[in-house]
């Protein structure tokens, strides 16, 4: 079963990268909300004898209140953004590129071990970038047709 094998060892830089993209969006920052509320009972913890601490720990508690809402609105924004992408010129330059490696790859020598988990990833690549390609040319080509239709003449 060595050709087993050798696509199984092809196929594993290509599982490595989805692995890695696996684990950069689980990646989490720190419980921001937690630790606020935990200072703030610990605030209340604070004897009355103590004001210039009670004020630090406040000043604390503030400014990472301001940088939880400041997160918030980039998140928003970030989001609005993403939602509203409609296609461009950058899909159609992917697309292309995507072809012409596949192309390259084709006249790749077959006896490699990785030849064919790269070449099926390339096709599968090719056909994703030529949807969103796609997409976005018609959605160019219908709102150049409503302009010109409201146009009048």
């Amino acid at each position: 079963m060595p050709g087993i094998a050798e696509l199984a060892l092809g196929a594993a830089p290509i599982a490595g990268g989805a692995l890695l993209g696996v684990a950069a969006g689980n990646l989490r920052g720190p419980d921001i909300r937690g630790m606020i509320a935990k200072d703030m009972d610990l605030l209340e913890r604070i004897p009355e004898d103590a004001p210039e601490l009670k004020a630090r720990l406040q000043e604390n508690i503030n400014q990472r209140i301001d940088a939880l809402i400041t997160t918030s609105e980039k998140t928003r924004a970030l989001r609005e953004a993403a939602v509203s992408y409609a296609g461009n010129w950058r899909d159609i330059v992917v697309f292309i590129c995507a072809i012409l490696f596949t192309i390259v790859w084709w006249n790749v020598s077959h006896s490699r071990a990785n030849w064919l988990v790269m070449f099926i990833v390339m096709i599968i690549a090719c056909v994703v970038a030529g949807i969103y390609a796609g997409r976005g040319l018609l959605r160019s080509v219908s709102t150049f047709l409503r302009r010109r239709d409201a146009t009048p003449q």
